[in-house]
């Protein structure tokens, strides 16, 4: 199994007191630092390219985040989203490792890959940044995947705490990729009603505030793993937020990260049935930094296992 990582990730810094810190990244790595991940292998993330990003972004969003380079200090997208000077960088990295674990598992170099990256991707649209977020590496992903690989049927499944709007608005036309959500609603950013499919491909299953470990388990074995296995993923992606953990501060979902093994346990069954096991996750939320160690300590470990 592979780790995608790349040092400038650390260096993308919204500012003092902002929930979108390095610390989160770093917490991360130093989880995996831990001798039964050392079977990891651990790769450098390459930048993704003007075209892959042109796949799921307008080419003014994309010029607009690469011409924002900041000598210090920060420039503000929006009420929630800051660039540093290392910003740009890091977001190209970011969405670099996605298309670069995407071919590591369809050249067959390895099953599965995990993107410790930052920032996260999920809520990034077509032409705007948004909740943190600059490019939508996940979107970015199964784009490469169908335009570079020519597969037919590409899942996503995202059970971050927060809705994955701009997954969903990038893919909602499109019927090769399969877009599954839980999330707590209400809760930023609104999106993610039941009534929201796209065309027949998009599957939203909210969460109420206080829910936890087997309102999700349910959720997932009754009405979201059921039409994932129905699609016959050829490749699953994973957006892999650990902010519906019981501690985290944003959000009011009570998981643990038993439950983050427990998905990530039948996600990984779900690309052994249908995609020959392949499968690529990547770091969207989680905000309590013990919280998200434990928790991606949890998912990279049912990874490996």
């Amino acid at each position: 199994m592979q780790l995608f990582t790349h040092a400038v990730c650390l260096q993308h810094d919204p500012g003092p007191g902002h929930p979108e810190s390095p610390a989160r990244l770093r917490a991360v790595l130093q989880a995996l630092d831990q001798d039964r991940f050392a079977a990891l292998d651990r790769v450098e993330a390459p930048r993704a390219t003007r075209e892959q990003l042109l796949r799921v972004h307008t080419s003014a969003h994309v010029d607009r985040i690469l011409g924002i380079c900041p000598e210090s200090d920060t420039v503000r997208l929006d009420e929630d989203t800051l660039m540093s000077p290392a910003s740009a960088e890091a977001g190209l990295r970011a969405a670099g490792a996605l298309v670069a674990a995407v071919d590591a598992v369809m050249q067959g170099t390895t099953t599965r890959a995990f993107c410790a990256v930052r920032p996260p991707g999920h809520h990034a649209t077509p032409d705007s940044a948004m909740g943190f977020c600059l490019f939508n590496n996940v979107a970015v992903a199964a784009a490469h995947a169908i335009a570079a690989h020519g597969l037919k049927r590409v899942a996503i499944a995202d059970f971050d705490v927060h809705h994955g709007n701009g997954t969903q608005d990038i893919f909602q036309r499109e019927p090769r990729v399969l877009f599954i959500s839980s999330h707590q609603s209400p809760l930023y950013p609104g999106t993610g009603t039941t009534e929201e499919r796209g065309v027949g491909n998009i599957v939203n299953a909210p969460l109420s505030p206080g829910e936890g470990s087997y309102e999700f388990r349910a959720l997932w074995n009754d009405a979201l793993l059921p039409r994932l296995h129905a699609f016959k993923p050829q490749l699953v992606l994973v957006s892999a937020g650990f902010d519906a953990h019981s501690n985290d501060p944003l959000a009011d979902i009570r998981l643990q990260a038993e439950d983050y093994a427990w998905i990530t346990e039948r996600l990984v069954e779900l690309a052994r049935a249908h995609a020959g096991g392949r499968l690529v996750s990547t770091l969207e939320g989680g905000y309590d930094l013990n919280a998200l160690a434990v928790s991606a300590s949890a998912h990279v470990g049912a990874l490996l296992d």
